[in-house]
């Protein structure tokens, strides 16, 4: 207990304390004073990641190996060590952080897309009186404008180390650096695509990968989803000709696939798809070259691109557009939603909008093409999506992937970054390096005002719909088997039969009868000769199909007893 006089003078140093702003610690030996004037030392902290950034260029010869710290240190090889024989110590920092970082390096791959190869180039514009009838596009609005790119080129269900000579479709996406932001495509070299309902996508994708127990390609699985989904044909069919296995990356065609809108800026609008033309030509394997090449070189592609940009010879393509009204839209002879039809040039003509090249191959695979992030979802004005349900769906699926692959601030990555500014009220998270957007408010303020731009057309002018909410699942039709007898009447005779051989090889090895008997009823119904020749070759016997006339989909709610209405 405290005696009476102590407390008497605990009393009077607090009152003094109180009096002279005196707290313990704050005149202690050692502290800092902040005694300089306001302003006489600043320190940019993005010195060090401009420093670091510069290093990455320079010459192994013209830099000293360090630590991550940047401490230089003796040698990479070295490790402490008790003696000449005992155990590691834990004070070793260089292999602690160099493991540490080694069992790191491996980001999630993406789950379709996984095996690709990419560069950088420009897009130039040779059209701008045509596009500017359509959109407010900024980097379309002048002829000889270029705009900065990157193409990443990839196989679909393949896995990162997978052959990418291998058959299946090829991804062809490309972001576009505008002056008014990101402007991502995400085109693959086929204009159409083996679902039109965004909840089969997963499904699909399971069945082209590996078989939950064994772990292997399963070819019952992969037919028995194309089988119960026959609105997939005509992409079947074009994966199992001699398009399904193009000469690399460089002599193929791309396609947006996706209906999207072009907006002008009174607010009326077009359908629009785009269309990228190979300058080089296109060039094919045969299935035995691809099985050749996937076996003796599975990086031929990816080797083919870069070796041909080192070399000199930059790849280039021409890029169409096709537009639609929509009142022509309306009366179509296709939905203009529906992701498995295509709009032949007989049916909707293209025209030349620019051209593009690959002139840079990267620096870093990892830094500019692994971490490249595209997205649908990545738009400018003037360029806007439809009601396509598949690019709905894509619209957050894509960004989903990038925040789950690379971070939620993917965006700071230097291939992701947009070259105009950025400003918003997203802030911190994950690998946030570029600044945080400073010490502006990180909410709308009246205090410290941010500039909200104008409007660019107005919203209520763009499409109006009606009706309730509806569980959506669309039917197979006749319509359906429009575009696989146009595709397999517009093959050469040679070309029929590389198709006719393609499948029956694939198809042929599906242990299950019903699984190979139902898929060749639906190439039969497509084309009696096709049909039988693939029945023959698989051995099973044709049975007869019918489909009725009607709409993709309904605006009622409809059960289905299989995967499609109608089938």
């Amino acid at each position: 207990m405290l005696s009476a006089p102590f407390r008497l003078l605990l009393a009077a140093v607090s009152v003094a304390t109180a009096v002279r702003g005196w707290y313990p610690g704050r005149d202690a030996p050692g502290l800092a004073r902040d005694t300089a004037p306001p302003n006489a030392y600043q320190f940019d902290v993005n010195t060090g990641v401009n420093v670091q950034e510069k290093t990455s260029s320079e010459d192994a010869s013209a830099v000293e190996f360090t630590l991550e710290n940047g401490s230089p240190y003796p040698h990479p090889y070295q490790n402490q060590r008790i003696g000449s024989d005992g155990p590691l110590l834990l004070q070793d920092t260089h292999l602690v952080e160099m493991f540490g970082s080694f069992d790191r390096e491996r980001i999630p791959e993406r789950v379709v897309h996984a095996r690709g190869a990419g560069a950088h180039g420009y897009f130039e514009v040779t059209n701008a009186d045509f596009c500017k009838n359509y959109t407010m596009m900024d980097m379309l609005s002048e002829d000889g404008l270029k705009t900065p790119i990157t193409v990443r080129f990839s196989t679909v269900g393949g896995e990162s180390g997978s052959a990418d000579e291998a058959r299946d479709p090829r991804g062809f996406a490309i972001k576009f650096r505008t002056r008014k932001g990101i402007l991502d495509l995400v085109m693959n070299n086929t204009p159409v695509f083996f679902i039109r309902d965004p909840a089969k996508f997963p499904h699909f994708i399971h069945t082209q990968k590996r078989h939950p127990a064994s772990h292997l390609r399963d070819k019952d699985m992969f037919w028995d989803y194309l089988g119960s989904n026959p609105e997939s044909l005509y992409q079947v069919m074009r994966l199992f000709s001699d398009l399904g296995t193009p000469y690399g990356f460089r002599h193929m065609h791309g396609w947006t696939g996706h209906t999207y809108r072009w907006v002008k800026a009174d607010g009326n609008w077009s359908y629009v798809k785009l269309y990228a033309e190979t300058m080089q030509g296109v060039q094919n394997f045969t299935n035995a070259e691809a099985n050749t090449i996937a076996g003796n070189n599975p990086d031929f592609a990816t080797q083919d691109l870069y070796e041909s940009i080192q070399n000199g010879t930059f790849p280039g393509w021409t890029v169409y557009a096709q537009v639609l009204s929509p009142d022509a839209a309306q009366n179509f002879k296709y939905n203009v939603l529906d992701l498995t039809k295509d709009w032949g040039f007989d049916d909707v003509a293209p025209v030349e909008i620019g051209k593009f090249y690959l002139t840079q191959n990267p620096a870093n695979y990892f830094a500019e093409i692994e971490q490249a992030a595209f997205s649908p979802s990545n738009m400018v004005d003037g360029w806007a999506a439809s009601a396509d349900p598949v690019l709905q769906a894509r619209l957050f699926s894509y960004p989903d992937t990038h925040r789950y692959r690379l971070g939620v601030n993917h965006k700071q990555i230097p291939v992701n970054a947009p070259i105009n500014p950025v400003a918003n009220f997203e802030r911190d998270g994950h690998m946030n390096v570029n600044g945080n957007q400073g010490s502006r408010p990180n909410y709308l303020s009246t205090l410290d005002k941010i500039k909200l731009p104008a409007r660019p057309y107005v919203d209520e002018t763009h499409q109006q719909w009606t009706g309730g909410a509806v569980a959506s699942l669309s039917a197979v039709n006749e319509i359906d088997f429009d575009w696989p007898r146009r595709f397999w009447l517009g093959l050469s005779a040679q070309d029929q039969q590389n198709l006719i051989s393609n499948v029956v090889g694939h198809l042929g090895a599906a242990p299950t009868e019903s699984v190979r008997q139902r898929m060749a009823a639906l190439f039969y119904h497509a084309n009696a000769t096709l049909g039988q020749a693939i029945a023959d070759g698989v051995g099973v016997k044709v049975s007869k199909l019918s489909f009725p006339d009607g709409p993709t989909w309904f605006n009622v709610t409809k059960d289905a007893e299989g995967s499609t209405l109608n089938y």
